[in-house]
């Protein structure tokens, strides 16, 4: 692959020559895929735990992220009434968050919890295994998908959030494109 200037990428994919422009419709199309292969993990994830109720994070906001540097505002969901909460926002959240990808609606909305949730379980994950899987984990890559998710608006390409931003409604509150998109 080589580029020219900074917005033309000459390339040869499956056998032919390729040049195209990062502004064309070939990155708009990178982050439609992007958008559903980080959708659907989520949504598998979340998915998985409600097929398999009952789900219980005693394991990781009270054991492993003790000790950590999340764990003095993690532990505080380890028991009572926090514990149940988070048995129950993390596979909803989950589902939550896969569906808005996938369907690109709330795009920015659902890739910021993404990253929100992935910043836990790469840090107290990568503090309690004292970093054996090495600093670039699969956490720290969807935690950088999501940010690129979030900061691309990849909503906007086959997403129903092109259709929420041409709304009457979006237009006249103009800051609600902050979370669509």
């Amino acid at each position: 692959m080589a580029t020219n200037d900074l917005t033309t990428v000459q390339t040869r994919m499956l056998g032919r020559d390729v040049t195209f422009s990062v502004s064309q419709p070939w990155l708009a199309y990178w982050l439609v895929i992007m958008r559903l292969i980080a959708g659907w993990w989520l949504l598998h994830a979340g998915l998985d735990k409600l097929i398999n109720w009952p789900f219980d994070a005693s394991w990781f906001v009270g054991g492993a992220a003790q000790g950590t540097s999340l764990g003095p505002v993690v532990t505080l969901f380890s028991s009572g009434a926090g514990l149940a909460f988070t048995n129950v926002a993390v596979p909803v959240g989950q589902l939550l968050i896969g569906l808005g990808l996938v369907f690109g609606a709330l795009t920015r909305t659902a890739a910021f919890f993404g990253a929100f949730m992935m910043m836990f379980f790469y840090f107290i994950n990568g503090e309690t295994g004292g970093w054996a899987n090495g600093v670039v984990t699969g956490e720290l890559l969807g935690l950088l998908i999501f940010g690129m998710i979030a900061t691309l608006g990849a909503g906007r390409v086959l997403g129903v959030d092109a259709y929420l931003q041409s709304t009457e409604f979006v237009q006249n509150h103009p800051r609600l494109q902050y979370l669509i998109g």
